[in-house]
């Protein structure tokens, strides 16, 4: 398959605050540089020791570890094939090199505001840029805002010390998203369940894509992820598992089927105006 990037501004390499400054991407603010536990076995990032943002197994780098990170891998439903996939939010790669891995018919195209997370990339395994896979240095909600990225899945997980921002969860922001998206493009937002602002999120989320949205608990149930597709409803009957499935190694599958038919199974209960 033949792939080509979207035409953007180039951005070379960020090492600091300052530089991202200079070349036009992210605003001048304060980053707090993210620290790395290691026990020997595993590796996780953290911004403060009770909120973990990511978490590698050593000798399985590509494994998704935290359970939300395999809800959010339900696009699969509904997108088995997407040749461009847009993440905001790198962390500690752990969406990124899995799907890096076991999709190798979609583009990458991950944005990272932090360069100190950034900077981190290679303690944790994420692969290095290539023909089809790059981390850009820049501001998501900027990113989406004034680029024409034409995502087919977008996923956002953005979150610093102080947890998710503002401009990361704004209705102007999800109206971005859905204007970066084509027919049919899938939005998947990684939000705090418990989080006192979540009904008022995921009502942003519903209003932006015209209530083709739907919320799926995570199996620990602390996050949800919202689920959220351009110009059609998300409906059981356009699943298939077999399909979502057909493209991973078997390491992948086994480590996905629970998830996905556990997500398909709360989808079964939904029709076609349940999904605001």
């Amino acid at each position: 398959m033949s792939l080509s990037w979207p035409t953007l501004p180039a951005v070379p390499p960020l090492a600091s605050p300052a530089d991202a400054t200079a070349a036009g991407k992210i605003p001048p603010r304060h980053y707090v540089k993210p620290f790395v536990y290691d026990n020997g076995e595993s590796k996780s990032l953290h911004f403060t020791i009770g909120e973990l943002q990511s978490r590698m197994v050593m000798r399985r780098p590509w494994r998704l570890e935290v359970d939300y990170t395999r809800t959010m891998m339900g696009f699969l439903l509904f997108k088995p094939a997407p040749l461009h996939i847009g993440m905001i939010g790198l962390g500690g790669g752990s969406l990124a090199k899995f799907c890096y891995r076991q999709l190798p018919g979609s583009q990458m195209t991950v944005l990272e505001i932090n360069p100190h997370v950034i900077a981190l990339r290679h303690e944790f395994q994420i692969p290095d840029d290539d023909e089809r896979f790059r981390v850009i240095a820049a501001d998501g909600a900027l990113f989406v805002q004034t680029e024409t990225p034409g995502f087919d899945v977008l996923l956002v997980d953005g979150f610093d010390h102080e947890g998710q921002p503002a401009a990361l969860c704004s209705q102007r922001f999800y109206d971005d998203c859905f204007a970066a998206l084509p027919d049919g493009g899938v939005l998947v937002v990684n939000l705090h369940y418990d989080h006192p602002d979540y009904p008022v999120l995921a009502d942003r989320i519903s209003r932006s894509f015209s209530g083709h949205a739907v919320e799926v608990l995570s199996g620990e149930q602390s996050n949800s992820i919202v689920f959220a597709a351009k110009g059609q409803a998300i409906s059981p009957r356009n699943m298939s598992l077999s399909k979502s499935l057909s493209g991973l190694d078997e390491e992948a599958r086994q480590q996905l089927k629970s998830e996905l038919v556990r997500i398909a199974w709360q989808m079964k209960t939904l029709d076609d105006g349940d999904h605001a």
